[in-house]
């Protein structure tokens, strides 16, 4: 069976089971998405998996973040943080400016990839079991819906 484009990718159909606002960071499985505009309750809306973001960072606690560096998603504290939480904390992306100490947020380059997917390489064709460990792990169910709205 041959392949049938769906839609560009850069926003996925998303069906919350509760309210939520424009803006909101989104965790389904290991994909991180934002919403650009408020979804109601049970009603299909999108979430933004591609695109620059700024998001919420802790301020005043020594908390930096250069350009090119990865960033993760605290979905607890509901901020990016520059490391990955022993693999507690989901990829966010790649950082596009850099945020001092007392900024607040920090501007992410979404990035729908697992932290194995990032780290690999295309010279890393002999990779044995490294790459299949943490993204097995999360494989989850989601609340998303697989229709082809193109949204």
């Amino acid at each position: 069976m041959s392949a049938t484009f769906v839609q560009d990718g850069n926003s996925i159909d998303y069906t919350p089971e509760v309210f939520v606002a424009a803006g909101e960071v989104v965790v389904v499985g290991d994909l991180v998405g934002i919403t650009k505009v408020d979804i109601p309750a049970n009603v299909q809306g999108a979430l933004s998996v591609a695109g620059v973001f700024e998001v919420p960072k802790v301020a005043n606690m020594g908390v930096t973040f250069a350009v090119g560096a990865r960033a993760w998603w605290d979905a607890v504290h509901r901020r990016a943080v520059h490391h990955d939480g022993g693999g507690f904390y989901q990829p966010l992306g790649k950082v596009v400016r850099a945020a001092g100490d007392a900024d607040a947020t920090v501007r992410v380059r979404l990035c729908p990839c697992t932290v194995t997917e990032q780290a690999a390489t295309p010279s890393s064709s002999s990779s044995s079991s490294s790459s299949s460990s943490s993204s097995s792990s999360s494989s989850s169910s989601s609340s998303s819906s697989s229709s082809s709205s193109g949204t």
